[in-house]
C-alpha cells in the first residue's frame, strides 16, 4: 500500500521534530526514526490497529507519547495519515481533518 500524508500531518511531523531537536540534539532524529517505523508497521498491516472515528486508526510511536492519525483506502491501495500528534492533543484536531 502507498503512503500518502497530508500537508497537515506533515506539518505535525515537522514541529514536533523541531521542538525535540529543541530539547536535545539529535533526538529529533530518533523521533524520525520511531515515526518511520510506525509508518512501516502501518503499511505492513494497516487493520492491526482498532477503528475509530469514521474508519480512523491509530499507531502509537514507541518512545514517544505521539500517535499517527490515518485511513486506510483498500480499494485505492492507499494510506492516507491524517495527522501525527502528540496523544495529549485535542482530538478534533484531526477529527476535522477526516472529513475532507
Amino acid at each position: 500500500m502507498v503512503l500518502r500524508l497530508r500537508p497537515e500531518a506533515r506539518l505535525d511531523l515537522e514541529a514536533a521534530v523541531r521542538w525535540y531537536e529543541a530539547q536535545d540534539n539529535g533526538l529529533g532524529r530518533m523521533f524520525v526514526q520511531e515515526v518511520r517505523q510506525a509508518f512501516q508497521r502501518i503499511r505492513t498491516n494497516p487493520e492491526a490497529y482498532p477503528a475509530g472515528y469514521r474508519n480512523t486508526r491509530r499507531a502509537l510511536i514507541r518512545r514517544f507519547p505521539y500517535g499517527v492519525v490515518y485511513l486506510p483506502i483498500p480499494e485505492q491501495d492507499t494510506i492516507v495519515v491524517l495527522a501525527v500528534l502528540h496523544c495529549g492533543c485535542d482530538p478534533k484536531l484531526w477529527q476535522k481533518r477526516s472529513s475532507t
